[in-house]
């Protein structure tokens, strides 16, 4: 079996794990290449873990001469399925298919209707004609239960969209500094303090307002507490008078964006996520292989992963009263924050595998070379 895997190249968050640990896995048992539009971080990423992985650059998003590239590529190499993630890659799909008669599949890896929230000409342009190239696709794979409930609810067919849930390389060799050399890097004092991170994009979808609101609250009670966002995005100079307002500055850092994301979890004690929406992300997986507990927001598919008061704490969206009491919980009994932190690694180590990842995705690519007979 032959699958061609797209997308934009430009991505820096969990689409890139996700597609490194899926190829890796998928090509101890499968033929699977990736092709993406960009060369950024993410290709050299790509190449240095082994993937398979070739540029065909756009000038631009709307720049479709890769089309007829892509054309001879699937043809000269007999691909049996082509796999998109995301919405350039999705975009392209939407005019590749018009000339290659292949089943194609997309990974619904966020709510679409949320990917540029924070940008209004791009929520106009790039969400429409996301949605629009959605409904071209043959198959989808959703990362979790409740995106599949989107997706249906959205006017998709139940019959077409199938589950799985993100995986991670356990096996990965992890390369990060230690606590002391990370908090010089940034400026901050480590002696005598608890570390609360927080590893996502500055963007309201990941709501780190309420994350300030509840630094704001445990410092009020607790003073050798700190917090560190790693990240960059629209949201920042907000953010950034929000933790003046609230009187916190001198206790918040903002890193910026983060590229060795493993001394990031190192340097951190307690692992914390706040999103609006999310699928299944690996800002978990990852604070996960460094055993550091979570506490999260109840979205997407966190409560297949995350058992309060067994690895970590759910707490219903903009909750930031629940957030402090919890972070609180932990700082006060360290024994509870190493409990959770072991359990929560061997939740993922046993459940949620790059290997997993790719057992699923070789059977799903099975069954949509038998269906494929009946589709149109």
């Amino acid at each position: 079996m032959k699958v061609l895997h797209l997308i934009s190249g430009g991505d820096t968050g969990g689409a890139k794990t996700h597609i490194i640990a899926l190829l890796k896995g998928l090509n101890k048992r499968i033929d699977a290449k990736v092709i993406c539009f960009i060369e950024d971080t993410f290709y050299h990423d790509a190449l240095e873990e082994g993937v398979p992985i070739q540029v065909f650059k756009q000038k631009s998003r709307s720049d479709m001469s890769v089309i007829n590239r892509l054309v001879d590529e699937i043809e000269e190499n007999d691909y049996d399925i082509i796999h998109c993630h995301g919405a350039r890659a999705n975009l392209i799909a939407l005019f590749l298919s018009r000339k290659v008669k292949k089943p194609f599949i997309t990974t619904i890896h966020s709510d679409f209707n949320l990917d540029f929230k924070d940008n209004f000409y791009k929520r106009i342009v790039y969400t429409t004609l996301n949605k629009l190239a959605l409904k071209r696709f043959d198959y989808y794979i959703a990362i979790s239960d409740a995106f599949k409930d989107m997706l249906v609810e959205r006017g998709f067919n139940s019959d077409d969209i199938f589950t799985v849930y993100n995986g991670i390389d356990m096996d990965k060799n992890l390369e990060y500094t230690h606590k002391e050399e990370f908090s010089r890097k940034y400026n901050i004092q480590p002696e005598g303090k608890t570390f609360v991170g927080i590893i996502a994009r500055l963007d309201k979808v990941k709501d780190h307002e309420t994350f300030l609101k509840a630094a704001r609250d445990v410092s009020t009670k607790n003073s050798s507490v700190e917090f560190i966002l790693a990240g960059e995005g629209n949201d920042e100079k907000r953010l950034k008078s929000l933790a003046s307002e609230y009187g916190i500055k001198d206790k918040v850092h903002f890193i910026g964006f983060l590229k060795d994301q493993y001394s990031f979890y190192n340097a951190i004690d307690i692992n914390v996520l706040t999103s609006v929406s999310e699928s299944f992300p690996y800002a978990v997986l990852e604070g996960a292989l460094m055993e550091k507990p979570i506490i999260t927001t109840n979205v997407g598919g966190l409560s297949k992963l995350v058992e309060n008061d067994v690895n970590g704490y759910l707490i219903n969206v903009g909750d930031s009263a629940s957030l402090a009491d919890r972070i609180l919980k932990l700082v006060e009994n360290p024994e509870l924050m190493r409990t959770f932190g072991k359990n929560l690694y061997d939740k993922v180590k046993n459940n949620y595998s790059s290997e997993s990842l790719a057992r699923v995705h070789e059977e799903i690519y099975n069954q949509i070379l038998e269906n494929h007979g009946g589709k149109q």
